[in-house]
């Protein structure tokens, strides 16, 4: 198969994002804590990305969504939440989640938004190739269960802090 080109997520039609996560993960996957971290709100389409093929067919998406800690001292610390990275199972393992991850963090960097990333994860994977690591996030709380070594965080302004994670809420002006 010709190797697909990443353009942005708004290129393709949502529905075919939805039916490709549908494949990529169990149906169950809005029961996932995940969803419950990034609520209602809309992914960052600057930051979120669609593999296609020449084709034109959706073979690979990774979405990145606007969090923050809630901070138990006051305050909350706001956080880029990248996730889910899907990709179709005839495309698993050719290396094109790396490829995806690696489009969103980069265009992160780019947006003056990549010092305070986290996702919930592989730490081997997140860890060997983007430098993702459990040693802030120990005190963050979560609306649902979570495996402590799979929360992963990067950045110099990842909180090293006691709150919970959840939604960034627009503050009225």
């Amino acid at each position: 198969m010709p190797s697909p080109d990443i353009h942005p997520i708004a290129s393709v039609p949502p529905h075919a994002v939805e039916a490709l996560l549908d494949r990529a993960f169990e149906p169950e996957r809005r029961q996932r804590t995940a969803y419950k971290v990034r609520g209602q709100a809309d992914a960052l389409a600057e930051l979120s990305f669609a593999a296609v093929t020449p084709s034109g067919v959706l073979v690979g998406s990774v979405q990145c969504w606007p969090v923050s800690l809630a901070l138990d001292a006051g305050g909350a610390a706001p956080l880029v939440m990248v996730g889910p990275v899907a990709v179709a199972p005839e495309m698993q393992g050719s290396g094109l989640g790396r490829a995806l991850t690696e489009h969103a963090l980069r265009a992160a960097d780019g947006a003056g938004l990549g010092e305070a990333v986290m996702l919930i994860g592989d730490p081997g994977y997140y860890g060997r190739f983007f430098g993702f690591s459990a040693d802030r996030t120990a005190r963050w709380r979560l609306p649902g269960p979570v495996e402590r070594h799979r929360l992963l965080a990067r950045g110099t302004a990842v909180p090293d802090a006691a709150g919970m994670l959840g939604p960034r809420v627009a503050v009225p002006a």
